[in-house]
């Protein structure tokens, strides 16, 4: 059975990641199993792909060459001109948290109308398998933002956002039905049919 490192603390993701990988012949074990205490890893790219394969390169390098999965995704929202797109993790500034960033964001939307909140989930997803062989794939949900927070599912921008065809937020439908949809979940299918 292979080893793949999933470059992340966030245990959300480590869940989502494990469900929808369950298939395959392959131990997702985490960055908190190898390392402690988690890695501060600078993500300083430009683009979630740049930012993606700086956290495989990292883990991959330093635990000796195990797999590694790493993603970046965020939130592009077009009335903010795609922000805060690759910051969305930290929007809010040193010390963001997921209810300081969506305080934020609702800040930033306030008096801008239902049919301007228009907005995307993003994922770009690489998979380190050597020193210079790379997987990737890419994912997106399109949605909107909504004027208050709802539900308690999921994280982050979770329960501000509406995914086009549902009438609840990531925060409040279903975890088959958001990885059945979800930026992360259309990226993760893509993947798992390249690891078959």
């Amino acid at each position: 059975m292979k080893e793949i490192i999933i470059a992340t603390g966030n245990l959300g993701k480590v869940v989502e990641f494990r469900e929808m990988l369950s298939g395959l012949n392959i131990a997702l074990t985490s960055l908190a199993d190898h390392f402690n205490p988690l890695p501060n890893i600078v993500e300083d790219g430009s683009t979630f792909y740049e930012n993606a394969k700086i956290k495989a390169d990292w883990v991959y390098e330093h635990t000796g060459g195990i797999w590694s999965l790493a993603d970046d995704s965020g939130l592009e929202v077009d009335a903010l001109n795609g922000a805060p797109g690759v910051i969305s993790a930290v929007y809010s500034g040193d010390g963001a948290t997921a209810a300081s960033n969506n305080e934020k964001l609702l800040n930033e939307l306030r008096g801008v109308p239902d049919d301007k909140r228009t907005a995307r989930f993003k994922c770009v997803l690489v998979l380190k398998t050597g020193a210079d062989t790379y997987l990737t794939a890419e994912g997106t949900c399109e949605g909107r933002i909504i004027n208050e927070t709802v539900g308690d599912k999921g994280f982050g921008y979770d329960p501000l956002f509406i995914p086009d065809s549902f009438t609840q937020t990531f925060a409040q439908i279903s975890s088959e039905d958001k990885n059945r949809i979800s930026h992360r979940g259309v990226a993760i299918k893509k993947l798992y049919t390249e690891l078959m």
